[in-house]
């Protein structure tokens, strides 16, 4: 698959991201997942999510990251609580966001999916340039991929029911869906 401008969103840092690999051949891009992360649980800022997703994290350095050693995942994408958002994986290739998972009958949504994770827990506010930055960032993806339709765009808690609980009862769906209107 030859990757062009458009797998790598203009306006935003770029960070290549080893814990990717290309889609299977025929593979059309239909779901959207949102994520969220905080590294240590419950903590904002840093670069222990940037260092994890670059397979560069400093196991020693919290108790919390020894569970995470040799762990190679990734996303498409991070939106920071300030709104700042960072692109690790090209959008035409897969990120290995979603581990085990289900979508309408399909397997392995790495597969056939885009992954954005959301500076954040399950029991905490997400942020209003959080929202505006994710609204706009869909768009552009919705752009790129029409096959996303609204009824595709999903928690991962949706595509691994009983495994994972984000995005959270704390992120507004419908505050998120009217900034996709």
């Amino acid at each position: 698959m030859t990757l062009s401008e458009s797998d790598w969103l203009p306006g935003i840092v770029h960070l290549p991201s080893p814990n990717a690999d290309e889609r299977p051949p025929d593979t059309g891009i239909d779901l959207l997942v949102i994520h969220n992360i905080s590294l240590p649980p419950g903590e904002f800022g840093g670069d222990d999510i940037i260092d994890l997703f670059l397979n560069r994290l400093d196991t020693d350095r919290h108790p919390y990251f020894e569970a995470l050693a040799g762990l190679a995942v990734s996303a498409h994408l991070l939106v920071r609580r300030d709104g700042a958002a960072i692109q690790f994986v090209a959008l035409g290739r897969r990120a290995w966001h979603a581990g085990q998972s289900r979508f309408c009958g399909r397997q392995r949504c790495n597969d056939f999916s885009i992954g954005i994770e959301l500076e954040g827990t399950d029991d905490t506010p997400f942020t209003e340039a959080q929202y505006r930055v994710l609204g706009r960032l869909t768009a552009q993806i919705r752009e790129r991929y029409p096959a996303i339709t609204s009824d595709r765009i999903v928690g991962h808690a949706d595509i691994a029911p009983g495994r994972k609980t984000d995005p959270g009862p704390c992120f507004d769906w419908t505050r998120y869906r009217r900034c996709l209107s």
